[in-house]
C-alpha cells in the first residue's frame, strides 16, 4: 500500500464482462479521512471501480489491498496476507442507487436484522444500534415505518443508516441520489455532507457536480474504462485535461 494512511489501494485492476474489458488497469489510492469523488460519462466504468472495492465485482486481474491485506487476484510484487471477502465487507459500508430495503421490515428492522445476521449480536442490541443510526440521519421518529410509507429520500437515508451500522472505516456511495426525485436529493446530500464533515472516509460516484466540488479532496475523472484525470480539492478550477473540462462544463 502507498503511505501509512492509505486505507485501500487498487493496482492495475482490470475487469471484463464476457469478452468486453470495461476497466483497463485502474490505479487508485484512498487515504484515511479523504473524500474521493469519481465522475465521468455514463458507461465510463465508475460504478464498476466502486464495486471492485468490496468485491461485489471481482476483478480479472490486479491488486486490491485493504488494511494491509490482499483481496484481489494480486500482483507478483504484493506479498501480503490474503483476506476473505466477508472480512472486507464487514469494514466497508456501501449505499446503492436503489435503496434495496426489505419491504416487509420496518425502518429499524431493515438495519437491525441484517446487522444481527452479519455480526452475531443480539437482536435487541442490533435494534439499539439501529435507533442510534436512524437518529443520525434524522429518521428516528420513522423507526416503525415500512419502506412503502417513506419517501425515496427517507428510504435512502435508512439505507445509509444501515451501512453505517457496521461501523465501517470506509463508505462507498454508488450514485446515491440518481433514483430520487429532484426535490428529495438535498436531504440525502445533507446526510452525506455531515458524514464528510465528521471525518468519514468516503468514495462517491455521482453526477452531483456541485456536491462533488464541495466535499471532494480527491477527484477522479473516468472515460472508457480509464482514469483520465485526477486532482485535489481545486480540481474544478485547475483541471488541465481538455476532456474533463468539457464534461465539467456540460454539467455545471
Amino acid at each position: 500500500m502507498t503511505g501509512s494512511n492509505t486505507i485501500i489501494s487498487l493496482r492495475q485492476i482490470k475487469k471484463s464482462f464476457a469478452s468486453t474489458e470495461v476497466l483497463h488497469g485502474i490505479d487508485l489510492d484512498v487515504h484515511a479521512g479523504s473524500h474521493t469523488v469519481i465522475f465521468g460519462p455514463s458507461g465510463s466504468g465508475k460504478s464498476t471501480v466502486l464495486r471492485t472495492m468490496n468485491l461485489l465485482e471481482k476483478p480479472n486481474s490486479g491488486s486490491i489491498c485493504f488494511e494491509n491485506r490482499e483481496y484481489g487476484p494480486g500482483l507478483d510484487s504484493a506479498k501480503l496476507e490474503r483476506g476473505k471477502p466477508l472480512e472486507l465487507r464487514r469494514r466497508v459500508g456501501m449505499v446503492f442507487q436503489q435503496f434495496n430495503l426489505f419491504p416487509h421490515f420496518s425502518a429499524i428492522d431493515n438495519i437491525a436484522i441484517p446487522l444481527a445476521t452479519v455480526t452475531g449480536i443480539s437482536k435487541s442490541d442490533a435494534r439499539e444500534r439501529g435507533a442510534i443510526e436512524l437518529k443520525k440521519v434524522g429518521l428516528l421518529p420513522w423507526a416503525a415505518s415500512y419502506p412503502s410509507q417513506l419517501s425515496g429520500g427517507q428510504q435512502q437515508r435508512v439505507a445509509i443508516a444501515r451501512a453505517l451500522s457496521i461501523d465501517p472505516i470506509l463508505m462507498l456511495f454508488d450514485e446515491p441520489t440518481s433514483a430520487l426525485d429532484p426535490e428529495l436529493v438535498g436531504e440525502v446530500l445533507a446526510v452525506m455532507r455531515s458524514l464528510a464533515e465528521s471525518g468519514m472516509t468516503m468514495v462517491v460516484v455521482t453526477h452531483e457536480m456541485n456536491f462533488a466540488k464541495e466535499i471532494g479532496d480527491q477527484h477522479i475523472f473516468m472515460e472508457a474504462g480509464n482514469i483520465v484525470a485526477t486532482g485535489d480539492a481545486n480540481f474544478f478550477d485547475n483541471c488541465e485535461n481538455e476532456r474533463a473540462r468539457q464534461f465539467i462544463g456540460s454539467v455545471l
